[in-house]
């Protein structure tokens, strides 16, 4: 998962797409201008489509909602009053519960090791027994 920074700016760059995804719309939709120094040989009706109300719904929906998104993504982002002070501290007490895992994970390797000798020996207890009823069988029928 990435870090916060390349969250919010992956969030802003959408946020851009949105507003240049809009603003395509907003000037494939529009009425030309009625200004004296524009042309006007073109047509003086936008081109009609009957989703053009929907993308302005769509794009009004997906800019609050990234907006919404940088603003939480800002919140979660460490603060200025956090001193180097703060940080040492955490970075401590880090610190001590990664040695303790480990020196937990010490334990278990070698009572994992201590296990995997028993089993060994039983098995060579058990192969041993396997040769020498062979062996027995063997004698036996001679």
């Amino acid at each position: 998962m990435a870090d916060r920074l390349t969250q919010l700016q992956d969030t802003v760059n959408l946020q851009a797409e949105n507003f240049c995804n809009a603003i395509g719309i907003i000037q494939q939709t529009s009425f030309p201008s009625k200004f004296p120094n524009f042309d006007r040989t073109g047509s003086q009706t936008p081109i009609q489509n009957p989703q053009q109300e929907d993308y302005a719904q769509l794009f009004a929906q997906l800019i609050s909602r990234s907006a919404k998104d940088i603003d939480t993504l800002i919140e979660s982002l460490p603060n200025e009053d956090s001193s180097t002070e703060l940080q040492n501290q955490s970075l401590k007490r880090l610190e001590i519960e990664n040695q303790e895992a480990a020196e937990r994970l010490e334990e278990i390797v070698l009572k994992g090791e201590m296990l995997l000798g028993k089993i060994q020996n039983a098995l060579e207890d058990i192969a041993q027994a396997q040769l020498n009823m062979q062996i027995t069988m063997k004698n036996s029928m001679k």
